[in-house]
C-alpha cells in the first residue's frame, strides 16, 4: 500500500503551525501541543511536559496521535541516521561498529573518540578537516573524565564527530572537495537533502543550521516516523534473509546497512548510561535515536515507528513520553520500564513520578486515524 498523501509543504495556510513556524510567534497558531507526561510531587501534579507524538504502521499510515504531529519542528540529531543513510549510498563503506557512529551523538568516550580518529585515519583524512563545532564531551561521566584530565572542549569530543568524520570521507571518496562540505550547495549535502525528502516523504518547510553546523530541515513527526520505520524495517529483512534456511542473501540497501550497524552497536550511536543505547538494547531489533529540544524517534523491527516532540525542549520528558506510545501498540515494556517513569525525590527518598498523562485512548489504535487528522 503506497504511503498516504502528504500535506503541501510549503503552503502555510493561515491558521496552521505551518503558517506560525513560517511567519513568526503568533499564540494563536502555535502547535497545538499536547500534555504528555507530567511530574508529580506527594500527588500534585507541580509540573506538565506538552508536546505532539505519532505512531505509524509499516505502509506510513497513521496509527495513533497526540498533540500536533503535523506541526513543522527541527528534528535536530534525530536526523543523523537519514543522513547516514544518503552517505552509505554515496559509498561510504565503514565496519559497523563505525556506521553506527556516523549516526551517533556520542557521549565522547575513548571508543567514540577512537572511533571518528579511526574513520578519519582510513580515509587519509586529520582531525583538522572536521568542520563541526567544538565541545566537551557529552555523556556526563566521560565529560567529568576529560575535565579531570584538564582537557578542553574539542572537535574531536563533540558529539556529532563522527558524524562529521564520515561526511570528509564520503567527499574523500567521490572526489568531492572536503574543504566546505558543510555549504548547502556542496555535493554532500545536496545528496543528504535529497535523500532526507525521499525518506520522509516531505519537502522542508523550512532550513537552518544545526548546533555542530550541519545543514537542518524543518519536517513533520509523520515524515520523520516512516523514515525510521523503513530503516528498521529495511534491517529487519536483511536479518530474517541471512539467517533463513536456505542460505538465500538480499542486497544490503543503505537503509539497512545503517540500521543493522545501530542495532549492533548501541553504545556507539550513544554511549553507556544513556537512554537510547539502553532502549536499542533491551527492545531487540529496535532502532532508536534521540534529537536535542526534546526529540525522540524508534523504528520497530516490523516497520512501525514512533516520533516524539517535547514542546518545551525539555529531555527529561521524552522518553517517558515515547514509553507509553510503544505500550500503547502492544510492545512489550517491562524490559524499559525503568526509563518509561523517573522517581522525584526528596530528601533523597521517593516522593513523586516523572510519568507520562494518558494522552492515547485506546479507541485511536484500533485502526489507522483519518489522514486529514
Amino acid at each position: 500500500m503506497p504511503a498516504p498523501a502528504l500535506p503541501a509543504a510549503q503552503t502555510a495556510v493561515p491558521g496552521t503551525a505551518a503558517h506560525a513556524f513560517l511567519t513568526g510567534i503568533d499564540a494563536a497558531n502555535l502547535p497545538r501541543h499536547a500534555p504528555l507526561v507530567v511530574a508529580t510531587r506527594d500527588g500534585l501534579v507541580e509540573s506538565v511536559h506538552y508536546g505532539s507524538a505519532i505512531a505509524t504502521a509499516a505502509d506510513g499510515s497513521i496509527l495513533a496521535t497526540a498533540g500536533d504531529p503535523l506541526a513543522p519542528f527541527y528534528p535536530r540529531s534525530s536526523l543523523k541516521p537519514l543522513q547516514a543513510v544518503a552517505m552509505v549510498r554515496a559509498g561510504l563503506n565503514l565496519p559497523a561498529d563505525l556506521l553506527a557512529l556516523a549516526a551517533a551523538s556520542h557521549s565522547g568516550g575513548a571508543k567514540h573518540r577512537g572511533g571518528t580518529q579511526r574513520i578519519l585515519a582510513m580515509h587519509g583524512l586529520a582531525v583538522g578537516d572536521l568542520e563541526n563545532s567544538t565541545d566537551l564531551p557529552y555523556g556526563t561521566g566521560e565529560r567529568e573524565d576529560w575535565l579531570r584530565t584538564g582537557f578542553r572542549a574539542t572537535q574531536l569530543t563533540q558529539n556529532c564527530s563522527g558524524k562529521h568524520a564520515a561526511m570528509a570521507a564520503t567527499c574523500v571518496i567521490n572526489g568531492w572537495p572536503v574543504k566546505g562540505y558543510l555549504d548547502p550547495s556542496h555535493p554532500l549535502q545536496q545528496l543528504i537533502a535529497a535523500t532526507v525528502t525521499e525518506l520522509t516523504g516531505e519537502e522542508a518547510f523550512a532550513r537552518s543550521t544545526d548546533g555542530c553546523g550541519t545543514p537542518l530541515f524543518a519536517l513533520t513527526l509523520r515524515g520523520m516516523a516512516r523514515a525510521f520505520g523503513a530503516i528498521a524495517a529495511a534491517a529487519t529483512a536483511v536479518t530474517i534473509v541471512s539467517t533463513s534456511d536456505d542460505g538465500g542473501t538480499a542486497p544490503l540497501l543503505a537503509e539497512a546497512a545503517v540500521g543493522l550497524a545501530m542495532r549492533q552497536h548501541p553504545d556507539m550511536v550513544a554511549g553507556d548510561r544513556r537512554d537510547v543505547t539502553d532502549l536499542m538494547r533491551l527492545l531487540p531489533g529496535s532502532v532508536a535515536k534521540d534529537g536535542f529540544e526534546g526529540v525522540q524517534l524508534v523504528g520497530l523491527p516490523d516497520g512501525r515507528a514512533v516520533a516524539v516532540k517535547i514542546s518545551d525542549g525539555g529531555d527529561r520528558a521524552r522518553m517517558p513520553a515515547t514509553v507509553h506510545v510503544l505500550e500503547s501498540l502492544g510492545v512489550d515494556i517491562a524490559p524499559i520500564a525503568s526509563i518509561g517513569t523517573v522517581p522525584v525525590l526528596g530528601g533523597g527518598h521517593k516522593v513523586g513520578l516523572l510519568r507520562p498523562t494518558d494522552f492515547l485512548p485506546a479507541l485511536t489504535l484500533s485502526a489507522p486515524v483519518n489522514e486529514a487528522l
